[in-house]
């Protein structure tokens, strides 16, 4: 599924219990249309077997064929749809064809690892087989996902999860971005009065802005968003500054690779409809309990000041796990 990067660094031997890699398949066919207004439901594109559209935020993947056919499209449909940050992604499944065979369902089931490396998004899946429902709630990575009758009851679900703090700024593609992008995850951190994970987070932030600004050249947007204990840092460039100039396959590699690896509990890396592409880290974030933040904050607050200068960054000593 993930490409390999041809580096003497080998990504599959040491965290490939880490990494979401592109997908080796091209993403770049999926076919553009008009766009249509129609009873709140916005039609954005076609890929392939998977009909792409848009209910009230919720990016809807359609399989109207057999789910054998298009099960690997749809996986690529989801990762797509969540580099977009939409309020959830259903899998609509209403019009599948001939139900589905035991290994189509479950490899539609592993859709749960997107929901858990990627928190604070849902997924859901509609199918009005309750054979196909039951023997996709069987499957050990189904539990994070949504299973509904029907695609009115999975967007309703999908609408009553939670919806989440997300604070995000776009930085222009310069040597003072990645210092200006940590500046901006400490200010949203303490806010959220999750001080203790400021130190983490402002180096992996300054990893991720770094490799954007060198390989794009465009303008980053990061988000910053956190959900049950989980922090998601995204950045996301828009594709390649000079026409015809390729991105790099090793866009994380060396001491970014090692720094992003031991301190995310899960990262990757994401293609978007543009051209571009988010790279996305989740770290460990637990709040903190109101006993404990008092006591903690003198010293969370010095030691978010050391490294955010450029200089303390250069010099805090690294260990991975």
């Amino acid at each position: 599924m993930a490409q390999q990067p041809s580096s003497s660094h080998d990504l599959s031997t040491d965290f490939d219990h880490h990494v979401v890699l592109f997908p080796t398949r091209p993403t770049g066919d999926v076919l553009t249309e008009s766009a249509a207004q129609s009873t709140g439901t916005q039609t954005t594109g076609l890929q392939g077997r998977v009909r792409i559209h848009v209910i009230r935020e919720v990016i809807v993947a359609e399989v109207s064929c057999r789910l054998s056919e298009a099960v690997e499209e749809l996986d690529r449909a989801i990762q797509l749809a969540l580099a977009d940050g939409p309020r959830g992604v259903v899998c609509d499944l209403s019009n599948v064809l001939e139900g589905a065979d035991p290994v189509a369902i479950e490899v539609l089931a592993t859709a749960g690892r997107h929901v858990r490396d990627w928190p604070g998004i849902p997924v859901a899946v509609a199918c009005t087989d309750p054979r196909v429902r039951e023997a996709l709630r069987a499957q050990p990575l189904s539990g994070h996902l949504i299973v509904t009758s029907s695609l009115f009851s999975a967007v309703s679900a999908v609408l009553a999860t939670p919806a989440l703090a997300v604070e995000s700024r776009r930085f222009a593609a310069h040597p003072t971005a990645p210092r200006a992008a940590r500046e901006f995850v400490t200010r949203t951190l303490m806010g959220w009065q999750l001080g203790r994970v400021i130190p983490f987070a402002s180096l992996v932030i300054s990893e991720l802005v770094s490799s954007s600004s060198i390989n794009a050249g465009t303008d980053i947007d990061l988000s910053v968003v956190w959900d049950r204990g989980a922090l998601r840092l995204t950045v996301r460039d828009h594709g390649p500054a000079l026409p015809g100039q390729r991105p790099s396959p090793l866009y994380l590699h060396g001491r970014r690779l090692t720094v992003v690896a031991g301190l995310s509990r899960t990262f990757g890396v994401l293609p978007t409809s543009d051209g571009g592409k988010v790279v996305w880290a989740v770290l460990e974030a637990p709040r903190p309990h109101p006993t404990d933040s008092t006591h903690l904050s003198a010293v969370e607050r010095q030691e978010s000041l050391i490294l955010n200068d450029a200089r303390g960054l250069s010099e805090v000593p690294f260990r991975t796990r």
